[in-house]
């Protein structure tokens, strides 16, 4: 038989689920979101119940970009579908793809796609699956400053290290009537295996020769060996770093930026004009965007007169196959509800909630996983 999820009601408050991502943030390391449920149906709206045939427990692991998101949805799911656990650990997109592969977990999640070699690797199948999308941004702590303009001179200058303190005139000539301090840049980057790394410097590479030169890009590189740059695990200790940092700037994605009430910098695009990211704007630059078959797109430096030059889907990472029939049933009433309600809080969290073409993609590309469930579009 057939069971379809309908319209859920989120019960979690955005204060539960933010005083959650602080604390750990406080400490620097990586997210652990956990549910737990009793063995009861949970029920939907309508009044249709979703049974597992007994509680199931998924484990993912993987990019630290939508974990605040990621948080929400497991744990107000759980209240739907009490039978379904899922637990989240935010570890980075490389360990998290590095997990995926060696099947310790049940998912994986990563802000860049896999490879196809990485993807032949893996004997259940994979599945990549865009469930979300972001923004990047830079974001800082210098008190007094509440705007800030950077050039794309400048942001490359400072990611480089060739610009290193706060007064330099290429800062200083995009910000007139802004008193900018005779202090060091300190900047802060990853220091784990990292999709938002990856991301920031695909694009900061597209931008800037002497960052493609100097640094590359990757999840992880070779940032310059100075006491400017300081490295910190996920965005969760990037965010951390940042905020006890008097004149430190960092990549983060936006929605850690929003929720933790951190400044972030309005950037020079690729048309020459000054943005400052938004949901709209977000929404706007991923747009241009046509997904392919396998749902790997990559956005790079974005052509438009208000794009955003660090826009990125994230994805989950499915096997196409789960020995446990339970499982597989679990993984599509996952995916159906992120693609659904999950949505709807999207934007709330800082993240861009998907077109319906692009949720209509996800779901046709999931639904074989299980012949006992059938993920709709809502």
């Amino acid at each position: 038989m057939l069971h379809k999820l309908s319209n859920y009601r989120f019960g979690l408050p955005l204060a539960a689920s933010v005083l959650l991502l602080a604390g750990v943030a406080a400490c620097g390391g990586g997210t652990t979101t956990t549910t737990s449920g009793s063995a009861t149906d949970g029920a939907a709206s309508s009044g249709e119940a979703i049974a597992l045939g007994g509680n199931v427990a998924l484990t993912g692991a993987g990019a630290s970009f939508p974990a605040p998101l990621f948080q929400n949805w497991f744990i107000t799911l759980n209240k739907e579908v009490p039978e379904l656990q899922v637990n989240y650990q935010s570890v980075g997109s490389g360990a998290g793809v590095e997990q995926f592969m060696a099947e310790t977990v049940d998912f994986g999640a990563s802000d860049t796609a896999m490879k196809d070699e990485e993807i032949d690797k893996v004997a259940r199948g994979v599945i990549l699956l865009p469930v979300t999308a972001g923004s990047i941004v830079f974001a800082y702590n210098l008190p007094g400053v509440d705007e800030l303009k950077l050039s794309r001179e400048a942001y490359s200058g400072i990611a480089t290290g060739k610009i290193t303190k706060w007064n330099d005139p290429i800062i200083a000539a995009d910000n007139p009537g802004v008193t900018l301090p005779d202090k060091t840049i300190t900047f802060v980057h990853r220091s784990d295996g990292s999709g938002t790394t990856a991301v920031f410097t695909k694009n900061m590479a597209a931008i800037s020769p002497e960052f493609e030169k100097e640094i590359g890009e990757g999840k992880s590189v070779e940032w310059p060996k100075t006491g400017n740059f300081v490295g910190a695990k996920g965005n969760e200790g990037v965010t951390a770093q940042i905020q006890q940092t008097d004149g430190s700037m960092g990549y983060i994605e936006y929605g850690y930026a929003v929720q933790n009430n951190l400044p972030f910098a309005t950037i020079q695009n690729k048309a020459g004009n000054f943005i400052k990211v938004d949901d709209e704007k977000a929404a706007a630059t991923l747009a241009q965007v046509e997904l392919p078959d396998n749902l790997r797109a990559f956005i790079v430096d974005a052509d438009g007169p208000e794009s955003y030059p660090f826009v990125t889907y994230s994805w989950i990472m499915v096997y196409k196959d789960y020995p446990d029939p339970k499982k597989a049933k679990g993984v599509e009433v996952m995916v159906d509800y992120a693609i659904n309600q999950g949505q709807e809080v999207a934007g709330s969290l800082g993240y861009i909630p998907l077109p319906k073409n692009v949720r209509e993609r996800i779901a046709a590309a999931a639904d074989g996983i299980s012949p006992d469930f059938t993920i709709t579009v809502r």
